[in-house]
């Protein structure tokens, strides 16, 4: 055996690129290779069906460790990140009863959101009792009292004596106004920053220019709209703080990046990646004394903009694959949001699971003990470099357009983002972008009424309402991507009565049966009844039984060369006594349509808008 040297796979010989292909085009029976296979991303690229080590040649940093420049494998040589969650409460005392709580409960990083009454004072109410040598401290507030809570910050960590190991972050954010609302921060935003630095920067842990792309994320920007905008705003900071006298490494290792999450896994694991590799470029074209400035620091939140009211516990799924995308990235620290945050104040229990799906994938899953996993894969790199390169185009629009803080106050960033989320909602109508639960696969008979409450902003962001539209540019919208489907189910169980729909099966076994579970699907998403049936020997039969039953819709479920025959009987039989739907586009739908039957419903109409006309006809 020790002479023996084949190794093990000698016996196999090459396969070749050109080789794989023509047995993938074989195998597909003359279907085209790149529409079948090809994926055109939302991002503006192509992903392909398999990737081989030949598409790794070219591309950046492979060849670098993590740790190293230009930090496209993680920014340290471990994977720990931090835990965190909101601290909630409607006083400082009752925040600092949670935020105790929750540390008790293994949250290392707390999230503190000071509304806009609130004093920089009430920070050490919230703090009291808190290891600030041990648990991170990040606080939100208005951006015109950042430099007032930054001292009251400092001022508690000298107090506790832990300047040198204090982690944290004062999220100053001049441009949260301009997202949110329109209209631009009052005040000087690089006098204000300055001043925030300085009250700072005897506390090197903390970072206090904030990046808030996560807004991006939830106004439903797509994957390289958020990583280029979040470039743009890293830059916008380097040039406004290095213009008001901060070094260039002052300002960089101050930046902190909160970016979001979306469901799309692999992609979202490979734009950290790609964040990384890009921002490290950037600050090395400011030229700073200290490479380690060119490190990217990441908190990463899951999205709110995938979360559903109905069928709310599949958004725990949504935000498990989410935080391991960010895990697996290397991120610094994460928060997993509570599925029932969308509707309602979270309470222990979803704030106990949100915080144990972050324990399960780090304490018994182990993903904090390898770092870039991902390094290698021809997948994920190829991946990274396409979202890189995307990005990087969204990021030279921006400065060719003058800058991210002059895009924002003519409102053209949050017009493009907010095309996007049109786009998307677009989609969700469509189904081409599925949210299980709202526009596929619904619970039919699950009732959401009773889960809205007044109190599910309680965990937002306190620092205004509403305010005048007077003089203000296009702000984010910030609908969630199942609102228009939910909107339309709440107004049926508004009804005084819920329409009910009856499945009309007959012909062909395989046709009817795949049909009526396509129509019960498609119906449930309005909260409509469903009723459901195995089959019939005759259409009078099954008109008799939809009219015992009291539908107002029945829809014919057969195969497309039986409706020449069925549809016209079924229609004249039921005399317009309930709407008549037919399910699928058959050949024959012209003469259907020719003969008055309106209704149709296949995989190719928009699910939303077509039932917002039945519940127009229906509801009244």
């Amino acid at each position: 055996m020790a002479e023996n040297k084949e190794k093990l796979f000698d016996m196999f010989s090459p396969v070749t690129t050109e080789e794989w292909k023509a047995k993938i085009t074989a195998d597909l029976k003359g279907a085209d290779f790149d529409r079948k296979l090809v994926w055109r991303t939302n991002e503006g690229f192509n992903v392909q069906p398999f990737y081989r080590r030949e598409d790794l040649e070219g591309l950046a940093a492979l060849d670098t460790m993590p740790g190293q420049f230009p930090y496209l494998r993680g920014t340290r040589d471990n994977n720990d990140w931090l835990v965190r969650q909101a601290v909630i409460g409607e006083t400082p005392e009752a925040m600092n009863e949670h935020a105790l709580h929750i540390i008790n409960r293994g949250v290392e990083s707390l999230g503190i959101k000071l509304g806009k009454n609130a004093g920089a004072s009430d920070l050490a109410v919230i703090l009291k009792g808190v290891d600030l040598a041990k648990i991170e401290v990040n606080v939100d507030c208005c951006p015109g009292k950042a430099a007032e809570v930054a001292e009251e910050l400092v001022k508690l960590v000298k107090a506790a004596g832990v300047e040198e190991t204090f982690r944290g972050s004062i999220g100053y954010n001049p441009f949260k106004r301009l997202l949110k609302h329109g209209l631009e921060f009052p005040k000087d935003a690089a006098e204000e920053g300055k001043a925030v630095y300085e009250a700072v920067k005897e506390v090197r842990g903390i970072r206090c220019f904030a990046v808030d792309s996560y807004m991006l994320n939830n106004a439903g920007a797509y994957i390289t709209q958020e990583l280029g905008y979040a470039l743009s705003w890293g830059a916008e900071w380097l040039t406004m703080m290095t213009e008001a006298s901060l070094s260039v490494d002052e300002v960089a290792c101050r930046i902190k990046f909160n970016m979001g999450i979306s469901s799309n896994y692999f992609m979202e694991l490979a734009k950290f990646r790609a964040a990384r590799m890009l921002w490290a470029e950037i600050v090395k074209a400011y030229k700073p004394e200290k490479e380690c400035a060119c490190k990217m620091f990441v908190h990463a939140v899951t999205s709110e903009f995938n979360q559903t009211l109905y069928d709310s516990h599949v958004n725990l799924l949504r935000s498990m694959t989410e935080t391991m995308s960010a895990a697996l990235a290397g991120v610094n620290s994460i928060e997993t949001l509570p599925f029932d945050r969308c509707y309602k104040c979270p309470d222990e229990f979803s704030e106990r699971i949100a915080r144990n799906q972050q324990f399960l994938l780090r304490d018994e899953s182990h993903l904090n003990k390898v770092v870039d996993p991902a390094g290698g894969s021809y997948y994920i790199e190829n991946l990274t470099a396409s979202i890189a390169a995307q990005a990087w185009k969204v990021f030279m629009e921006v400065e060719d357009n003058g800058g991210f803080a002059a895009m924002l106050r003519k409102g053209e960033i949050q017009g493009k983002v907010n095309e996007s989320g049109v786009k998307r909602h677009l989609d969700v109508a469509r189904r081409k972008e599925n949210l299980l639960g709202t526009n596929i696969f619904p619970n039919f008979n699950e009732k959401a009424l009773d889960k809205l409450t007044d109190n599910a902003c309680c965990c937002k962001c306190g620092c205004g309402a509403e305010e005048p539209a007077d003089g203000a540019v296009q702000k984010l919208n910030f609908d969630r991507a199942a609102s228009q489907f939910e909107a339309l189910r709440l107004d049926t169980e508004r009804a005084a009565k819920r329409p009910k729909v009856f499945m009309l099966t007959i012909g062909n076994l395989a046709m009817r049966l795949a049909r009526a579970q396509f129509s019960s699907n498609f119906f449930g998403c309005a909260g409509y009844e469903i009723i459901d049936n195995i089959g019939f020997e005759t259409v009078q039969a099954g008109i008799d039984a939809a009219m015992e039953k009291g539908a107002d819709v029945v829809v014919l479920c057969s195969s497309d060369d039986e409706y020449a025959q069925y549809a016209p009987e079924a229609f004249k039989a039921l005399d317009g006594r309930a709407i008549f739907v037919v399910a699928g586009a058959p050949a024959c739908m012209d003469e259907l349509k020719a003969a008055g039957i309106e209704n149709f419903i296949h995989v190719k109409v928009n699910v939303l808008d077509t039932l917002v006309d039945f519940n127009a006809k229906l509801l009244k």
